[in-house]
């Protein structure tokens, strides 16, 4: 493995090891993500067959009332922005960061320092694989535009948190959930 793939590897066992699950079920899938790191050196790149890590973003604005969300064309739903992890990034925040930024098209996004929780799903990869997504929420500046529609995507837009659009799924709305309370807890009251 390259020095790149051995250095995100070993940020994505640290990141799991130091996190603290906000429950049972996010505990047992923080373990499972960690045994699947122990058994798979190739863990979090796209050709690990059995699956691979990720890492999504909740994009809020600086209040957690609204969410960025697109439209994923293969998928059909409205889901938040991430992929896959690209030898450039270094770290899970990286790839986050990366494709919160790349999909949105928002400059200054502020991602916050730990993972909001953890989601484990069956894509279409590779002939049918699984994603290890590790999802994050960052900050969009205060009337931030989106200016962008990624090419796996048919739309972009801005929704309340609280009334996500449909077709949408369980995921992405424990997601936003999570994300907006992680954000309005970084944000000062009346602020």
């Amino acid at each position: 493995m390259s020095p790149a793939g051995t250095a995100l590897h070993a940020d994505a066992r640290a990141v799991l090891r130091s996190w603290t699950a906000p429950d049972p079920a996010q505990e047992e899938l923080r373990r499972d993500y960690l045994a699947h790191l122990d058994r798979h050196a190739d863990g979090v790149w796209r050709s690990c067959r059995p699956g691979h890590l990720t890492a999504s973003t909740a994009i809020v604005d600086p209040e957690g009332r609204g969410m960025v969300l697109t439209l994923h064309r293969r998928i059909g739903l409205w889901l938040q922005v991430g992929g896959h992890c690209e030898p450039a990034d270094g770290t899970l925040a990286a790839t986050a960061l990366r494709e919160a930024t790349e999909e949105s098209g928002i400059p200054g996004l502020r991602l916050l320092p730990s993972p909001v929780r953890l989601d484990r799903h069956r894509v279409p990869c590779g002939g049918g694989s699984w994603h290890l997504d590790v999802q994050y929420a960052a900050i969009a500046p205060a009337g931030a535009p989106l200016t962008r529609v990624a090419e796996e995507s048919d739309d972009l837009g801005w929704f309340p948190v609280d009334a996500l659009p449909e077709p949408s799924d369980d995921a992405c709305r424990a997601l936003a959930a999570a994300a907006s309370a992680a954000v309005r807890g970084t944000v000062p009251s009346g602020g």
